[in-house]
């Protein structure tokens, strides 16, 4: 499984960034096919007080870096790269992981 991080700096207008990404770039985002998964988390300091290094955090999954690089590349995928200059105003940060599962995820038990 393959997971593209996207690490977003701190925007110039926090809640205009917030209203954007869930408003507009969220259901944007909705119309690519093939994901495997879609996280997102607001950053927090491991320090209590200190700001953290990022705003928010973004992993998208897919099977293969190819299938996730044919879904970015699909007119969709496309829209929603373009997209993140309309209010990633603290720049963002694109990463590609190899991810090994060591301990799974259960959403129920």
């Amino acid at each position: 499984m393959i997971r593209l991080t996207v690490l977003y700096g701190h925007p110039d207008n926090p809640k205009e960034f917030d209203r954007y990404y869930h408003e507009v770039h969220i259901p944007l985002a909705r119309q690519m096919r093939g994901l495997k998964g879609w996280t997102i988390g607001k950053c927090e300091s491991a320090v209590p007080g200190e700001l953290p290094p990022y705003y928010m955090i973004v992993g998208l999954y897919a099977d293969s870096r190819e299938q996730m690089e044919s879904i970015l590349a699909s007119p969709e995928g496309q829209a929603t790269v373009a997209d993140v200059a309309n209010f990633a105003t603290g720049g963002a940060a694109f990463l590609y992981d190899e991810e090994e599962v060591l301990i799974p995820y259960a959403l129920t038990e």
